[in-house]
């Protein structure tokens, strides 16, 4: 059912018209040197104000950056995997402050305290565990992952973990009794209007998706080209990044958490509450899948970056002014030339600047 909806979506969603706003795209000719591919998109209270590509999405063939082509999201899938704990709270069905052995069964005496909301904000101790695309199950992850030493006792302090959203996902399966992506898919996606947004599912179009390139410019493949399983995403990568999207989607997800249809009032509060303080200088705190800075010159913003060794994007919520900025490029890097991942603050608030 979800995923006829989304092949039938998908017909002709390259041709769809998208707005373009002159001052964005007089600051990404000023700001980007020639090179690199992506997407960039803006909303206003609501409205989708700009959407467009720069630079190409396939040099070999000469296809330019859309507003729809689709993108490795990278970390920003930690937002879904979240608000996908989010909705089980919704439903019943679990507790972020249930402790994990409750749905992932006995666990070693260390990793005893550790709860779900643990793993959401990153608190949890755990340590990653090797690379993105080693063939790992989701057992043999959650295995490996209980087995390892923690960095410190649960709750105690802040380190970034992937492991920890790739449990969360093997939680949802877990719990719903679906796979994390149909699970994401029948309950976030279908219900916001995302018919772009997915591992596996989505049939992309021709040319949707970006080649990544690395920092010498050679083409990397697509992400669906990199080592996966059949069902996606090997489980050091799932849950915790390699989702694909496009910017019309992330608008409509922008679109979504403004209502409360999807995720409720209730459920939004507690993901955008600052739960780990991440950095004193930057003032900066995590939620749930979500970096929130509560004060700051331009009000409330909640946001989450995405890198890998080609890509890098931003997906930033101003939420006092009502402005979304998403951003994203298949080639982030080229040795002394350019790395977009340092001037990030720099284009994201140029974004905002030029509205």
């Amino acid at each position: 059912m979800i995923s006829t909806w989304f092949h039938a979506a998908l017909a002709g969603v390259l041709l769809s018209s998208a707005p373009v706003h002159p001052r964005i795209e007089s600051f990404i000719d000023r700001t980007l040197l020639p090179g690199p591919g992506g997407t960039v998109a803006l909303a206003r209270h609501g409205k989708l104000v700009h959407c467009a590509g720069f630079g190409l999405a396939d040099r070999e063939t000469k296809t330019p950056a859309r507003c729809d082509t689709a993108y490795d999201i990278m970390s920003m899938t930690k937002q879904f995997t979240a608000a996908g704990i989010m909705k089980l709270q919704m439903m019943g069905k679990l507790r972020t402050t249930d402790r994990i052995a409750v749905h992932l069964g006995p666990v070693p005496a260390d990793k005893r305290l550790i709860t779900v909301r643990h793993l959401l904000t990153h608190t949890s101790g755990l340590r990653d565990l090797g690379d993105d695309y080693a063939p790992v199950s989701r057992d043999t992850m959650t295995q490996r992952a209980l087995a390892s030493p923690l960095l410190s006792a649960p709750g105690a302090r802040f380190h970034y973990s992937n492991v920890g959203y790739s449990l969360l996902a093997a939680l949802i399966e877990r719990v719903s009794g679906s796979s994390y992506e149909r699970f994401l898919a029948e309950h976030l996606f279908a219900p916001a209007g995302m018919t772009s947004t997915g591992y596996v599912l989505p049939r992309w179009a021709a040319g949707q998706v970006a080649i990544e390139y690395d920092k010498q410019g050679r083409g990397r493949g697509r992400p669906t080209e990199h080592p996966w399983a059949a069902d996606g995403p090997y489980w050091y990568l799932r849950g915790n990044g390699g989702m694909l999207s496009t910017a019309r989607d992330m608008y409509r997800w922008h679109r979504t958490l403004e209502g409360d249809q999807v995720l409720s009032r209730r459920a939004k509060a507690e993901m955008f509450t600052p739960q780990a303080l991440v950095s004193h200088k930057a003032k900066a705190y995590y939620g749930y899948g979500w970096g929130v800075f509560p004060r700051t010159e331009h009000g409330r913003i909640v946001e989450h970056d995405g890198g890998n060794d080609w890509s890098f994007g931003e997906f930033a919520r101003f939420l006092d002014a009502g402005v979304m900025v998403f951003w994203i490029s298949n080639q982030a890097y080229r040795a002394g030339q350019w790395n977009l991942e340092d001037i990030n603050g720099k284009i994201t608030l140029g974004l905002l600047r030029a509205l």
